[in-house]
């Protein structure tokens, strides 16, 4: 059976079964303030239209399910849709009009990952093996956004197991979901393993999602997208409810069309929310430095990076250039690996033993089996092999492990630390990744080169928002700082963003 296919007949049936608007609310009647609202999908601008009235959060909720019907069946972004969704808008509307002081996200529609557990849907990774995994709970971050009135409307197809089951992968496929296709050009990644969210962001099926990131599964998605994407310090977010790979770099993070968006759904998934309002920051005397070892492998991106420090400098910002970060001993790279080796097989392990339904006796080894009686659609494209990697670690190599995180960590944090401290930078950029490369399922992923590993190893926070294209394809800046300044990271963004000036949308006339 098509996979693809499979995913978007789920996805039909659970759009044409989904509750309807309750009977004395009347349909929603296309209005010029709504349809721009939902052209644009900027959060902010939405909960200020929710907040006074202009619309409602039933008409908004239900002009996106509307998109995702239009246009999911290209772009293979949406995994599956809340059949509550509706049922929840109307009750913040009737809230809303009776007066109660709600939260600022209330009433706006987020995506989330399908990595990631809610109520309603099965948490399915992508895979096969976890289609009945109902785990009938919301992870943390999700009951946070629904104490807060946020609207769950679904989940968002990923690279299957997070982009964590072979070093041969193609970002976007999952054996549920078919493959995410980048909405600027079909035939071009969309990066992942977030791919699902950061594409349904750049068609507007929605104004907020969630990802989750390990490495760079946030901030490449975003990038090639056209969105922004903001992966937190480590420990900002709590992880319970998530199908991990690794708990020492896991995270989730928002993905949106601004950067005061992405905070607002960032401060909305927090346990404690910080009393933060979001104020651009100035950049006048801001010293930024420029990671130049994250350049050099694509002329015409340099040119856009180059662009973008001069707009930076322009604009009062101290330019502390030819700035380099290198790992300086040899077994860097083995020692990442082997951290997320380790921490996947133990903390998928944990994963499972939590859950309340037939699939809490699931191990590593179980689903490598799985994965090998389903081989015709699981394994066609790419084999299993880190999967097989992880599994074959026994108690022997706990030390070995052990010590690869102090090194890894170590590494990275003193590299990050140290170029802060002597250039007293407030902030560290770098082009993010290059465009979109052809999806190519011979040889997986074409990634030309990017920066991610060093904020990731770290655990630090790490934003990427659109900075120009390249070829017509959206290229983003990657933007870092040290652990727990994630709102001075946001509020320095915001700035940035203002100065750049630059937004990009795909032409989804065509998709149609």
């Amino acid at each position: 059976m098509n996979m693809a296919r499979f995913g978007l007949i789920a996805l039909m049936l659970l759009l044409s079964h989904s509750p309807t608007v309750d009977a004395q609310v009347p349909p929603i009647v296309p209005e010029q303030p709504l349809a721009e609202l939902v052209d644009q999908a900027d959060a902010m601008a939405i909960s200020k239209a929710l907040s006074s009235k202009q619309i409602t959060s039933h008409a908004l909720t239900q002009a996106y399910l509307t998109k995702i019907t239009e246009l999911n069946p290209v772009l293979n972004a949406v995994i599956s849709i809340n059949p509550n969704a509706l049922r929840q808008a109307s009750e913040i509307d009737s809230k809303r009009q009776a007066g109660e002081k709600l939260h600022p996200i209330a009433g706006i529609p987020v995506l989330i990952k399908d990595n990631i557990d809610i109520t309603e849907l099965p948490t399915t990774a992508g895979s096969l093996a976890l289609a009945e995994n109902v785990t009938q709970r919301d992870a943390t971050i999700v009951s946070n956004l629904r104490a807060k009135g946020a609207i769950i409307l679904g989940k968002t197809n990923l690279s299957e197991w997070a982009n964590f089951r072979s070093e041969h992968s193609t970002s976007g496929w999952s054996a549920i979901g078919g493959q995410t296709k980048n909405p600027y050009d079909l035939n071009r990644s969309p990066c992942g393993s977030s791919s699902g969210s950061a594409g349904a962001i750049a068609a507007r099926l929605a104004p907020l999602a969630i990802g989750t990131e390990t490495n760079g599964s946030i901030i490449c998605p975003a990038s090639v997208n056209g969105v922004v994407g903001f992966k937190p310090s480590i420990g900002e977010l709590p992880q319970t409810g998530i199908i991990p790979i690794a708990h020492s770099q896991d995270t989730a993070g928002p993905l949106a069309n601004s950067v005061a968006s992405a905070s607002l759904l960032f401060r909305a998934m927090q346990s404690a929310e910080a009393n933060h309002s979001m104020h651009p920051a100035s950049i006048q005397g801001k010293r930024i430095g420029i990671l130049r070892s994250a350049t050099g492998y694509l002329p015409e991106l340099d040119q856009q990076f180059n662009l973008s420090v001069k707009q930076l400098e322009e604009n009062g910002a101290i330019i502390i250039d030819n700035l380099r970060l290198k790992p300086s001993y040899p077994e860097f790279q083995s020692d990442s690996y082997l951290i997320l080796l380790w921490e996947f097989q133990q903390d998928l392990k944990a994963y499972f033993a939590g859950l309340h339904n037939p699939l809490s006796s699931l191990d590593l080894d179980k689903i490598i089996s799985f994965n090998q009686t389903q081989s015709q659609q699981e394994l066609a494209l790419f084999p299993q092999d880190i999967f097989e990697k992880a599994a074959a670690l026994s108690g022997q190599d706990e030390n070995a492990y052990l010590e690869a995180r102090k090194r890894a960590q170590a590494e990275t944090r003193n590299g990050l630390q140290n170029l802060f401290k002597k250039h007293q930078l407030g902030a560290l950029i770098a082009p993010t990744t290059g465009p979109a490369w052809l999806i190519d399922y011979e040889n997986g992923d074409d990634f030309p080169g990017g920066y991610s590993t060093y904020p990731a190893v770290s655990g630090y926070p790490h934003i990427s928002l659109p900075m120009g294209s390249v070829s017509n394809l959206p290229v983003g800046l990657s933007i870092s700082q040290l652990q727990g300044r994630d709102y001075s990271l946001l509020e320095l963004a915001a700035r940035i963003e203002a100065i750049l000036n630059f937004t990009i949308k795909p032409d989804l006339a065509a998709l149609d």
